[in-house]
């Protein structure tokens, strides 16, 4: 049975990935802040993107995100296992993605599947990313 702190965690947690979620879609880059540790390293190498640092990230979507007239990162099938043994709680957690990314024109719509894979730490402002990896799994690119 899980305890009432790990419930709270868990909840957390999912709170944390929507609002990544909800900061990427509504282009508000400066709302990631709230969702990774200052030193994150955040890899998006696998889906076309670049591995670095949260404020290298904030300039590489704003740079090239524009190419895209609307994107919904949908995140489910999360397994989230946290470890209270160490120091500062951490979590390592995995959740899917499906990502549809309308490209400028409306002509194209780039379908992606893909997985989070992320650590995450308690912090004194709460639970924030530290690392995420994006493992690819599919694509499909569909122009009409």
């Amino acid at each position: 049975m899980l305890s009432q702190q790990e419930i709270s965690d868990r909840l957390e947690i999912l709170d944390l990935l929507a609002r990544y979620c909800a900061a990427i879609d509504s282009r508000r880059w400066d709302d990631l802040d709230a969702v990774f540790t200052p030193d994150a390293v955040i890899d998006y190498s696998e889906m076309g993107g670049i591995r670095g640092s949260l404020a290298e990230q904030k300039v590489f979507l704003d740079d090239n995100l524009p190419a895209f007239a609307g994107f919904q990162h949908l995140v489910g099938s999360t397994v989230i296992d946290i470890d209270y043994a160490a120091d500062a709680d951490t979590a390592a957690v995995r959740s899917i993605c499906f990502n549809p990314m309308v490209v400028a024109d409306e002509k194209q719509v780039l379908f992606c599947g893909l997985w989070y894979r992320d650590e995450i730490v308690r912090t004194p402002q709460g639970w924030r990313i530290r690392s995420r990896h994006e493992d690819r799994s599919w694509s499909l690119d569909v122009r009409r």
